[in-house]
Order: C-alpha cells, then sequence, then structure tokens
C-alpha cells in the first residue's frame, strides 16, 4: 500500500523535502495540492505541506527562532508557541497553518500537527481533516513513524464509505470520485471558496495515482466476494450481509455515531469477543446514516478550521488567501 502517489523523480522529491531543513525536526511530513496534479500548469500556486511532530509547543518554539517571520506578529508577542497550538488545539482541528511562506523561488503553506491527533485522525476520522487528505495521492518526504502503514485501515474505510453511496453498478472513475468527495461533504468552503469542479479535477488528474493506491483494498472486498471487477466496470453484492461487512470496515468512531442514529446489537464477533453491531434494515438506510455522520464531522471541522485558520493567519494573510480561493471557485463557475 503506498500514500506517496507513485514514481517521483529523485531530483523533484529533494527539493520538496529540502524545505524541511529550513524547519526543526518533524516525524511525518508530505506535500499535497493542486501543484503536484500531473495536468497543472500553474506553477505559482502555493505547495502545500502537512507536518507531523510530537510536540507541537516546542516545535513551534524552536521554529520561531528559526523562522519568525512564518507567524502572525500578533501571535508572536502576545503568546508565542503556547498560544500558537492553543488555538490550533482550542478552536481549529489541531493543525496550525503558515501560509505565503517563500522558499526557493516557491510559495508555501504548511500545516503542523501533533502525531498523536494525525494518528487518530488516520484511524477514527475523528475530525477528518488529515484523513481525508491522507484518502487522495500525496508525495510523502518523511515518514519515520510508518504512518503509510497505518493509513491502509483510513484508505480501506474509504472504500466501504464510497461502495454505500454508489448503487449497484458504477465505473472505476465514480468510485475514486465518491471517495475523494468524502472529505468535501459539508465542507462549507464548496458553498463559495473552492472550485466547483474540485473534485473531478483532482481525479482525472490523478487518475493513475488513485488506482495504484486503491487497487490492493478493492481487490480485498473481490476476495470478499462484496465486489466484482471488470474491464467495464464494477459490480457489488447489495445484500445485508454485504452491507453489514462494509459497515464493520468503517473506523470505529464512525460506526459508534451511525449506532447512536440507528440503534445497536450484541454479538459475538469474529475474535470470539461480543462486540456492537449497528442495526439497519437496508443498504439505504445504512448510507444515510454513515453520510450524515461523515457531513457534520465535515461541516464542523471545516468551520473550526476556517476560523481558526484567519486568527493564526492575521487578517491581511487570511484576507489574501481567501481572496485567491473566493478567485479560483468563481472561475469555476463562470
Amino acid at each position: 500500500m503506498v500514500i506517496s502517489g507513485g514514481i517521483m523523480e529523485n531530483e523533484e522529491k529533494t527539493e520538496l523535502a529540502g524545505f524541511l531543513k529550513t524547519l526543526p525536526p518533524v516525524e511525518f511530513g508530505c506535500v499535497y495540492g493542486s501543484t503536484l496534479h500531473p495536468n497543472n500548469s500553474d506553477k505559482s500556486s502555493m505547495v502545500d505541506y502537512i507536518l507531523g511532530v510530537a510536540d507541537p509547543v516546542k516545535w513551534h518554539s524552536e521554529n520561531l527562532k528559526l523562522n519568525r517571520s512564518h507567524y502572525a506578529s500578533w501571535m508572536v508577542h502576545l503568546g508565542g508557541a503556547k498560544l500558537i497550538t492553543e488555538v490550533a488545539d482550542g478552536i481549529g482541528v489541531g493543525v496550525h497553518f503558515n501560509p505565503f511562506v517563500t522558499w526557493n523561488e516557491k510559495m508555501l503553506k504548511y500545516g503542523v500537527v501533533r502525531m498523536h491527533d494525525l494518528v487518530e485522525d488516520v484511524l477514527n476520522w475523528q475530525r477528518f481533516y488529515i484523513s481525508g487528505r491522507l484518502q487522495k495521492p500525496v508525495r510523502v518526504l518523511l515518514d519515520n513513524l510508518d504512518v503509510e502503514n497505518l493509513n491502509a485501515a483510513n484508505l480501506r474505510a474509504a472504500v466501504a464509505a464510497a461502495l454505500l453511496i454508489l448503487p449497484s453498478k458504477f465505473n472505476e472513475e465514480d468510485l475514486y470520485s465518491t471517495i475523494c468527495s468524502l472529505s468535501y461533504m459539508g465542507d462549507l468552503r464548496m458553498l463559495f471558496a473552492e472550485d466547483k469542479n474540485k473534485v473531478k479535477k483532482i481525479v482525472q488528474g490523478q487518475f493513475y495515482l488513485f488506482s495504484s493506491m486503491y487497487k490492493p483494498f478493492i481487490e480485498e472486498y473481490e476476495a470478499k466476494e462484496i465486489l466484482r471487477v471488470s474491464s467495464i466496470g464494477g459490480q457489488q453484492d447489495y445484500c445485508l450481509p454485504a452491507t453489514r461487512s462494509l459497515v464493520c470496515s468503517l473506523p470505529p468512531l464512525i460506526r459508534n455515531k451511525m449506532g447512536t442514529q440507528l440503534g445497536e446489537k450484541k454479538i459475538i464477533g469474529d475474535s470470539g469477543r461480543v462486540v456492537q453491531e449497528v442495526v439497519f434494515s437496508s443498504r439505504e438506510e445504512a448510507a444515510r446514516s454513515m453520510q450524515k455522520v461523515v457531513r457534520r464531522t465535515v461541516m464542523v471541522s471545516s468551520l473550526r478550521q476556517a476560523v481558526s485558520g484567519v486568527v493564526a493567519a492575521g487578517g491581511m494573510n487570511a484576507g489574501r488567501y481567501l481572496a485567491n480561493k473566493v478567485r479560483k471557485a468563481w472561475k469555476s463557475w463562470i
């Protein structure tokens, strides 16, 4: 299983990883965003990094000594690293972003997240923020804690969620588009600050990368006889046992919230232990419940991160970033 997004030229990877040398040490680093799309022609686009660190307060304290200009001046003066982390945790979703950082003739944005929070989101979709990023192709630059292996559970759950939503017959692009759209369900930015064709552009621009990422998990569901794939598309089993299997592949936190909506019953699991199973009477009922849970999670996270971003970046940078997003969005609508 890979989340690196396929083959990357060593020279390009070395260049992107070079930025990490200007920062305090990190445990995990990846690059994502439109600048990495094979069909992207806008070389002025911002390059986006996600950085996982053990202790954000300590990391930001060290980074303030190295790169004070990356931060909003008011945060530095009023509270420094502690305030930066408190805003990310208390207002946002645990990620602090420094946008509009110039390095090596590139414009960058980097988000810093506590490794514990990154792992929790990957395994449980607690915020569905970092987990949503890692359901799409990214370029991993550093991975000291084997996040790539942990992310297998995230990708497997993404396929299960997409299959619950899709009709009995679909094509490969439908599958990847549905997976890609999960992290945008309920995202308030999609109403005014994102390209309406964003999902389509992501999937079509990186189709072979999606295929490489998800092939092992598609084969898993084929082996379970939940899914049949041929050269003309896919067909899935819509029976209740197949639906239960898909629901069981969702993260525990999502299943618990579905159980609160639909009810639960105790059963003997494969391990011989008593477990809680979500109760539903049809594929449609299970899919609606799952979508409701995911949509609410994404909506809350997108709102919190938007507010946190405005506070952390400062008025000028926040306005500049929002203006860029809105301009791109409007171009897609007219």
